[in-house]
């Protein structure tokens, strides 16, 4: 089945903003019709995001000040995807800069793109277990807070929508599905 009837080309694209993280960009495009019109999205270099799961059920979860809301989050740890870095290398890294904890084993759950119609983000979801305490590494400029809670009461807080971040919803209910032997991941490492 063909697709062209919903494609747009790209027509032209400059770059409106380079931040140190973030670019925008606007692009003329021709919609299928033929009409030319414009699209402004955030080109992102990719992210991931873990859940880690303790042998006793409960799951590491952070509090975070999120500057754009002016509020504090509760989420799973995450972190941006370097460049030229494999997807579970940065989870295995963010994982540690951010709660001291290593895993012994992974599963790839899958990806969303969490902002469709204005970034090209995509977050990577893991789940990481055979969880070993250590010493966490924030960067300079990261503040958090590091707690475990039984994985239950994660699930409780998503459905009193007292838990709004995406990444950790998405996270939690497949991982929830997942523990059910109702989602099967392609992806496992040891």
């Amino acid at each position: 089945m063909s697709d062209h009837h919903l494609t747009e080309q790209t027509h032209s694209e400059t770059t409106v903003y380079q931040g140190s993280f973030l670019h925008v960009e606007r692009h003329e495009v021709v919609l299928p019709s033929g009409q030319v019109t414009a699209r402004e999205f955030i080109k992102h270099p990719g992210a991931v995001m873990i859940v880690p799961l303790l042998a006793n059920g409960d799951v590491v979860i952070e509090r975070q000040f999120r500057y754009p809301h002016q509020k504090i989050f509760i989420e799973f740890p995450a972190g941006k995807i370097d460049q030229h870095e494999s997807d579970l290398s940065c989870a295995q890294r963010e994982l540690k800069e951010e709660t001291g904890f290593d895993a012994s084993e992974w599963v790839h759950l899958g990806t969303i793109h969490n902002a469709i119609a204005y970034s090209d983000e995509r977050i990577e979801i893991f789940l990481a277990q055979g969880l070993m305490p250590g010493q966490h590494r924030l960067d300079e400029e990261e503040f958090l807070e590091v707690s475990q809670v039984p994985f239950v009461q994660l699930i409780q807080w998503i459905e009193q929508g007292n838990v709004t971040d995406v990444k950790t919803i998405v996270g939690a209910y497949w991982v929830e599905r997942y523990l059910r032997g109702e989602f099967k991941p392609v992806q496992t490492h040891r």
